[in-house]
């Protein structure tokens, strides 16, 4: 019997020293999109909510490791442009992104000893988008099985469907303040290098309509291009080949918000030790700002 209570006793010990290093946050903010529809930051119009949750273990003082999953929805729409060739063109589209993220942050400076720091972070997602637009402001349409640049199609081997799941690498920087031993707010601007262009179903040229209309349909044609619902609008639907994007450049989106963290276990950060160790985890130092003690 005083063998198991040592044994369990040794694992509360464990499980305390760990959750120690363990910090819960929530994250808000803005999100929005750069692409083939959009090149405004942070656009009027179209910018978005974002909501998000995170678990960071901190490695050491000035090194954490961050799981997280942020959701937003984000769009685009050539009524906003000023170029008056995209206005003409009158795409649009909207998507929900639903990513996790897996990323390492660096302090400049050890949030122990002082109120604030800069940081950086970099790492690894894997988000889903799946791009819609509106067919006669109500209808909700998604593009991806309408094909609108021929993806899949037999007459265009080269471009192959794109997947709805991909990779992105995310990476920003913020300012972090320490209000005490447990509680943190960041303001932070991420932003995510993406390997498709398709996140608002536009990328290179405009296909033979009636390869289109064979394919996938009279939606599909409607859809791939909408100049001739304007007023005044161009009918004639552009000629295969012609330009409907930009595909030297891939698409990507980006957040900036308020980053709130609280630490688990113990407030007392002389009882922490790091996974590799240093600054006052060795020495059990007392954070170097607050209420000076009384005695």
């Amino acid at each position: 019997m005083i063998r198991i209570r040592f044994l369990v006793g040794l694992m509360l010990i464990g499980i305390s020293a760990f959750s120690q290093n363990i910090h819960v946050g929530v994250f808000g903010g803005l999100a929005a999109y750069s692409g083939d529809l959009t090149k405004k930051i942070f656009p009027k119009k179209v910018t978005n909510g974002a909501l998000g949750v995170t678990v960071n273990y901190e490695l050491t003082p000035q090194i954490m490791a961050r799981l997280g999953f942020t959701y937003t929805v984000v769009g685009g729409a050539d009524r906003n442009s000023d170029d008056t060739t995209l206005r003409a063109r009158n795409l649009s589209f909207e998507t929900h992104i639903s990513e996790f993220s897996l990323v390492g942050e660096y302090y400049f400076f050890n949030l122990d000893e002082k109120p604030f720091s800069p940081y950086v972070f970099g790492g690894l997602a894997v988000f889903h988008f799946n791009p819609y637009a509106y067919q006669n402001s109500t209808d909700k349409v998604f593009l991806k099985p309408l094909s609108t640049e021929g993806e899949g199609l037999s007459a265009y081997p080269d471009r192959k469907p794109y997947a709805l799941t991909q990779l992105a690498l995310p990476f920003g920087a913020g300012v972090k303040y320490a209000f005490n031993d447990r509680l943190r707010l960041g303001l932070e601007l991420g932003l995510r290098k993406l390997f498709t262009d398709y996140i608002d179903d536009v990328s290179a040229t405009y296909v033979d309509p009636a390869d289109l209309l064979a394919a996938r349909g009279q939606l599909a044609v409607d859809m791939s291009y909408r100049g001739d619902e304007l007023p005044g609008g161009n009918p004639n639907y552009p000629a295969k080949g012609a330009q409907r994007g930009g595909v030297k450049h891939k698409d990507s989106y980006y957040f900036l918000g308020l980053h709130l963290t609280y630490r688990l276990g113990s407030g007392d950060n002389s009882t922490r030790s790091g996974v590799f160790g240093g600054g006052n985890f060795l020495g059990g130092k007392k954070k170097g700002y607050g209420c000076p003690s009384v005695h």
